[in-house]
Protein backbone atom coordinates (compact mmCIF):
# COMPACT_ATOMS: atom_id res chain seq x y z
CA UNK A 1 0.00 0.00 0.00
CA UNK A 2 3.10 2.35 0.72
CA UNK A 3 4.31 1.50 -2.71
CA UNK A 4 1.04 2.15 -3.86
CA UNK A 5 0.13 5.34 -2.91
CA UNK A 6 3.20 7.66 -4.34
CA UNK A 7 2.34 6.42 -8.09
CA UNK A 8 -0.90 8.23 -7.93
CA UNK A 9 0.80 11.70 -7.51
CA UNK A 10 2.98 10.43 -10.30
CA UNK A 11 0.09 9.24 -12.86
CA UNK A 12 -1.51 12.56 -12.15
CA UNK A 13 1.54 14.66 -13.13
CA UNK A 14 1.52 13.01 -16.60
CA UNK A 15 -1.79 13.62 -16.78
CA UNK A 16 -1.41 17.44 -16.60
CA UNK A 17 1.51 17.01 -18.86
CA UNK A 18 -0.05 15.43 -21.25
CA UNK A 19 -3.13 17.58 -21.26
CA UNK A 20 -0.92 20.88 -21.54
CA UNK A 21 0.96 19.63 -24.45
CA UNK A 22 -1.00 20.59 -27.13
CA UNK A 23 1.14 18.57 -29.44
CA UNK A 24 0.04 15.38 -27.45
CA UNK A 25 -3.56 16.19 -27.20
CA UNK A 26 -3.72 16.94 -30.68
CA UNK A 27 -2.13 13.83 -31.87
CA UNK A 28 -4.02 11.63 -29.36
CA UNK A 29 -7.52 13.49 -31.03
CA UNK A 30 -6.57 13.11 -34.22
CA UNK A 31 -6.14 9.44 -33.76
CA UNK A 32 -10.38 9.80 -33.59
CA UNK A 33 -10.60 12.02 -36.07
CA UNK A 34 -8.01 9.95 -39.03
CA UNK A 35 -9.73 6.92 -37.88
CA UNK A 36 -13.41 7.15 -37.69
CA UNK A 37 -13.69 10.39 -40.17
CA UNK A 38 -11.64 8.96 -43.00
CA UNK A 39 -13.55 5.35 -42.83
CA UNK A 40 -16.70 7.44 -42.97
CA UNK A 41 -15.85 9.71 -45.98
CA UNK A 42 -14.36 7.03 -47.88
CA UNK A 43 -17.85 4.57 -47.08
CA UNK A 44 -19.54 7.76 -47.74
CA UNK A 45 -17.89 7.69 -51.67
CA UNK A 46 -17.70 4.29 -52.55
CA UNK A 47 -19.49 2.16 -49.92
CA UNK A 48 -21.99 1.27 -52.15
CA UNK A 49 -20.77 0.86 -55.29
CA UNK A 50 -20.12 -2.67 -55.50
CA UNK A 51 -19.77 -6.03 -53.03
CA UNK A 52 -16.50 -5.81 -52.34
CA UNK A 53 -15.63 -2.12 -53.27
CA UNK A 54 -13.72 -1.72 -49.83
CA UNK A 55 -11.79 -4.42 -49.70
CA UNK A 56 -12.23 -8.80 -50.19
CA UNK A 57 -12.61 -8.76 -46.77
CA UNK A 58 -15.36 -6.24 -45.27
CA UNK A 59 -14.66 -6.88 -41.46
CA UNK A 60 -11.07 -5.49 -42.13
CA UNK A 61 -11.94 -2.76 -44.97
CA UNK A 62 -14.20 -1.73 -41.86
CA UNK A 63 -11.21 -0.32 -40.62
CA UNK A 64 -9.35 1.20 -43.63
CA UNK A 65 -9.12 4.67 -41.46
CA UNK A 66 -6.83 2.70 -38.87
CA UNK A 67 -4.14 3.31 -41.52
CA UNK A 68 -3.93 6.76 -40.68
CA UNK A 69 -5.15 6.46 -37.11
CA UNK A 70 -2.21 4.27 -36.24
CA UNK A 71 0.21 7.42 -37.76
CA UNK A 72 -1.33 9.68 -35.15
CA UNK A 73 -1.17 7.13 -32.41
CA UNK A 74 2.78 6.81 -33.13
CA UNK A 75 2.68 10.72 -32.71
CA UNK A 76 1.04 10.85 -29.25
CA UNK A 77 3.21 8.08 -28.18
CA UNK A 78 6.21 9.41 -29.24
CA UNK A 79 5.77 13.07 -28.54
CA UNK A 80 4.66 11.97 -25.00
CA UNK A 81 7.83 10.62 -24.02
CA UNK A 82 10.11 13.04 -25.94
CA UNK A 83 9.20 15.95 -24.53
CA UNK A 84 10.94 14.51 -21.44
CA UNK A 85 14.45 15.05 -23.62
CA UNK A 86 13.72 18.73 -24.49
CA UNK A 87 15.18 21.87 -22.29
CA UNK A 88 15.88 19.89 -19.40
CA UNK A 89 12.36 18.60 -18.66
CA UNK A 90 13.83 15.30 -17.67
CA UNK A 91 15.62 16.58 -14.64
CA UNK A 92 12.73 18.16 -13.21
CA UNK A 93 10.44 15.40 -13.76
CA UNK A 94 12.83 13.19 -11.63
CA UNK A 95 12.96 15.96 -9.10
CA UNK A 96 9.34 15.56 -8.77
CA UNK A 97 9.59 11.87 -8.93
CA UNK A 98 13.41 10.54 -7.98
CA UNK A 99 12.52 6.50 -8.53
CA UNK A 100 13.20 6.47 -12.06
CA UNK A 101 10.94 3.34 -12.84
CA UNK A 102 8.24 4.47 -11.27
CA UNK A 103 8.36 8.04 -13.09
CA UNK A 104 8.63 5.55 -16.49
CA UNK A 105 5.58 3.23 -15.73
CA UNK A 106 4.02 6.31 -14.67
CA UNK A 107 3.85 8.02 -17.99
CA UNK A 108 3.51 4.66 -19.63
CA UNK A 109 0.21 3.66 -18.07
CA UNK A 110 -1.36 6.85 -18.70
CA UNK A 111 -0.09 6.63 -22.29
CA UNK A 112 -1.15 3.21 -22.74
CA UNK A 113 -4.40 4.27 -20.56
CA UNK A 114 -5.51 7.47 -22.69
CA UNK A 115 -4.84 5.65 -26.06
CA UNK A 116 -6.80 2.37 -24.77
CA UNK A 117 -9.85 4.63 -23.49
CA UNK A 118 -9.44 6.43 -27.01
CA UNK A 119 -9.09 3.58 -28.85
CA UNK A 120 -12.10 1.75 -28.07
CA UNK A 121 -14.06 4.70 -28.99
CA UNK A 122 -12.32 4.95 -32.44
CA UNK A 123 -13.33 1.29 -32.64
CA UNK A 124 -17.00 1.36 -32.10
CA UNK A 125 -17.57 5.27 -33.84
CA UNK A 126 -15.59 3.81 -36.79
CA UNK A 127 -17.66 0.63 -37.19
CA UNK A 128 -20.62 1.96 -36.73
CA UNK A 129 -20.05 5.14 -38.55
CA UNK A 130 -18.64 3.66 -41.47
CA UNK A 131 -21.18 0.97 -41.25
CA UNK A 132 -24.07 3.05 -42.16
CA UNK A 133 -23.01 4.22 -45.32
CA UNK A 134 -22.87 0.57 -46.55
CA UNK A 135 -25.96 0.25 -47.43
CA UNK A 136 -27.03 -3.55 -48.56
CA UNK A 137 -23.30 -4.36 -48.21
CA UNK A 138 -23.18 -2.81 -44.43
CA UNK A 139 -21.94 -5.34 -41.45
CA UNK A 140 -23.86 -5.31 -38.22
CA UNK A 141 -23.00 -5.33 -34.73
CA UNK A 142 -22.80 -9.07 -33.57
CA UNK A 143 -22.23 -10.40 -36.98
CA UNK A 144 -18.80 -12.79 -36.95
CA UNK A 145 -15.71 -10.71 -35.41
CA UNK A 146 -17.38 -7.63 -35.37
CA UNK A 147 -16.96 -7.39 -31.46
CA UNK A 148 -13.43 -8.66 -31.90
CA UNK A 149 -12.51 -6.30 -34.39
CA UNK A 150 -13.94 -3.12 -32.21
CA UNK A 151 -11.77 -4.64 -29.52
CA UNK A 152 -9.39 -5.42 -31.34
CA UNK A 153 -8.46 -1.72 -32.82
CA UNK A 154 -8.83 -0.24 -29.38
CA UNK A 155 -6.06 -2.45 -28.18
CA UNK A 156 -3.91 -1.81 -31.32
CA UNK A 157 -3.60 1.38 -31.20
CA UNK A 158 -3.05 1.68 -27.60
CA UNK A 159 -0.14 -0.62 -28.47
CA UNK A 160 0.97 1.49 -31.46
CA UNK A 161 1.88 4.14 -28.92
CA UNK A 162 2.87 2.28 -26.57
CA UNK A 163 5.45 0.74 -29.22
CA UNK A 164 6.31 4.54 -30.47
CA UNK A 165 6.53 5.89 -26.87
CA UNK A 166 9.35 3.36 -25.89
CA UNK A 167 10.79 3.75 -29.31
CA UNK A 168 11.17 7.64 -28.25
CA UNK A 169 12.63 6.96 -24.86
CA UNK A 170 15.59 5.04 -26.50
CA UNK A 171 15.87 7.17 -29.34
CA UNK A 172 15.49 10.63 -27.20
CA UNK A 173 13.60 12.19 -29.73
CA UNK A 174 9.92 11.68 -31.78
CA UNK A 175 11.20 12.78 -34.72
CA UNK A 176 13.14 10.15 -35.38
CA UNK A 177 10.70 7.74 -33.85
CA UNK A 178 8.33 9.07 -36.89
CA UNK A 179 10.87 9.04 -39.44
CA UNK A 180 11.52 5.34 -38.60
CA UNK A 181 7.96 3.97 -38.09
CA UNK A 182 5.82 6.05 -40.50
CA UNK A 183 8.05 5.09 -43.72
CA UNK A 184 8.15 1.00 -41.90
CA UNK A 185 4.42 0.64 -41.42
CA UNK A 186 3.21 2.31 -44.87
CA UNK A 187 5.72 0.97 -46.91
CA UNK A 188 8.70 -1.43 -45.66
CA UNK A 189 6.21 -3.84 -44.22
CA UNK A 190 4.48 -4.19 -47.73
CA UNK A 191 7.77 -4.51 -49.56
CA UNK A 192 9.17 -6.98 -47.00
CA UNK A 193 5.70 -9.07 -47.39
CA UNK A 194 6.17 -9.52 -51.51
CA UNK A 195 9.79 -10.37 -50.99
CA UNK A 196 9.56 -12.94 -47.85
CA UNK A 197 6.91 -15.28 -48.66
CA UNK A 198 4.72 -14.66 -45.87
CA UNK A 199 7.09 -13.34 -42.82
CA UNK A 200 5.94 -10.25 -42.92
CA UNK A 201 2.84 -11.42 -40.40
CA UNK A 202 5.08 -11.65 -37.48
CA UNK A 203 5.71 -7.70 -38.26
CA UNK A 204 4.39 -5.54 -35.81
CA UNK A 205 1.74 -3.26 -37.81
CA UNK A 206 0.75 -6.45 -39.66
CA UNK A 207 0.45 -9.30 -36.84
CA UNK A 208 -1.62 -6.37 -34.72
CA UNK A 209 -3.92 -5.97 -37.86
CA UNK A 210 -4.68 -9.59 -37.47
CA UNK A 211 -7.70 -9.21 -35.43
CA UNK A 212 -9.46 -6.90 -37.60
CA UNK A 213 -9.76 -9.82 -40.18
CA UNK A 214 -12.70 -12.03 -40.89
CA UNK A 215 -9.81 -14.88 -39.73
CA UNK A 216 -6.64 -15.21 -39.30
CA UNK A 217 -3.49 -15.89 -42.39
CA UNK A 218 -1.26 -18.54 -42.66
CA UNK A 219 -1.55 -20.13 -39.32
CA UNK A 220 -1.78 -17.15 -37.05
CA UNK A 221 -5.19 -16.15 -35.74
CA UNK A 222 -6.53 -12.89 -35.04
CA UNK A 223 -5.71 -12.75 -30.75
CA UNK A 224 -2.35 -14.35 -31.56
CA UNK A 225 -0.98 -11.54 -33.75
CA UNK A 226 -2.11 -9.04 -31.23
CA UNK A 227 -0.12 -10.97 -29.24
CA UNK A 228 2.60 -10.87 -31.98
CA UNK A 229 1.83 -7.07 -31.71
CA UNK A 230 2.33 -6.99 -27.81
CA UNK A 231 5.55 -8.95 -27.76
CA UNK A 232 7.01 -5.67 -30.03
CA UNK A 233 5.28 -3.24 -27.98
CA UNK A 234 6.51 -4.87 -24.35
CA UNK A 235 10.25 -4.94 -26.07
CA UNK A 236 10.18 -1.56 -26.89
CA UNK A 237 8.47 -0.54 -23.34
CA UNK A 238 11.35 -2.45 -21.59
CA UNK A 239 14.31 -0.97 -24.02
CA UNK A 240 12.97 2.60 -23.20
CA UNK A 241 12.98 1.65 -19.29
CA UNK A 242 16.91 0.47 -19.71
CA UNK A 243 17.20 3.41 -21.49
CA UNK A 244 15.82 6.09 -18.74
CA UNK A 245 17.37 3.76 -15.92
CA UNK A 246 21.11 4.00 -17.26
CA UNK A 247 21.34 6.98 -18.89
CA UNK A 248 21.97 10.30 -17.66
CA UNK A 249 19.16 12.91 -17.14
Amino acid sequence: MRAALPTVPALHSEWIKIRSLRGSLGALIAVFVATAGIQVLTAAAIGTAEAGSMGPDPLYAAYYGLVFGQIAAMAFGAGALSCEFQNGALRTSLAAVPNRTRFYLSKMAMVGGLALLVGQITGLVTFLGGQAFMGPYALRLGDPGTYRAIVGCGLYLALMALFAAGLAAVLRSGTAVLSLLIPFVLLVSFIVGETTGGVDRFLPDRAGQMVLHSQGQEGLGPWAGLGVMALWAGAAVFGGWLAVRRRDA
